[in-house]
């Protein structure tokens, strides 16, 4: 029988040894079969994109770190608030090492079920990171012209 206590133990094995410390080998240890991910941008939506993800921002940001700051149980789902931390060492999407780093909150939901982790939202603060990183949004004049194909 799964307990408040071991949910929240995996989650933070999965966020403190997986996506913190980048051992996606605890994902293959505490993930279901059937695992879904809905969180946007993990491609597959699967474990291998969970892994993916992981492997990419390591490469990105050799010193990425995330610590949990919260966590709150409802019956099998824990929801984390995450403190996220970085230096931009690695090319990230088409964006070349600025050397900045970035701080954003991360949330996560994660569904288990008989000690698996079987679903996965995830909801970082993504134009925190992009604007911490120096990118900046498109000219007036670009968003005009978007704006006459929509």
């Amino acid at each position: 029988m799964e307990t408040k206590s071991s949910n929240e133990q995996l989650f933070k094995i999965l966020i403190e040894e997986g996506f913190s410390k980048g051992d996606v080998t605890v994902f293959d240890k505490y993930t279901s079969q059937n695992f879904v991910e809905h969180q946007s941008g993990f491609i597959p939506p699967d474990l291998e994109g969970v892994k993916n993800a992981i492997n990419n921002l390591h490469h990105s940001f050799s010193d990425f770190s995330m610590v949990v700051e919260d966590m709150i149980t409802s019956d099998n789902k824990v929801w984390g608030r995450m403190t996220a931390r970085g230096t931009h060492t690695g090319q990230f999407g088409p964006m070349f090492p600025t050397g900045k780093n970035f701080e954003i909150t991360v949330i996560d939901i994660m569904h288990f079920k008989d000690g698996k982790l079987i679903e996965h939202w995830g909801v970082p603060d993504r134009l925190g990171l992009l604007k911490q990183l120096g990118m900046k949004p498109p000219p007036k004049f670009i968003m005009k012209l978007m704006s006459l194909f929509r």
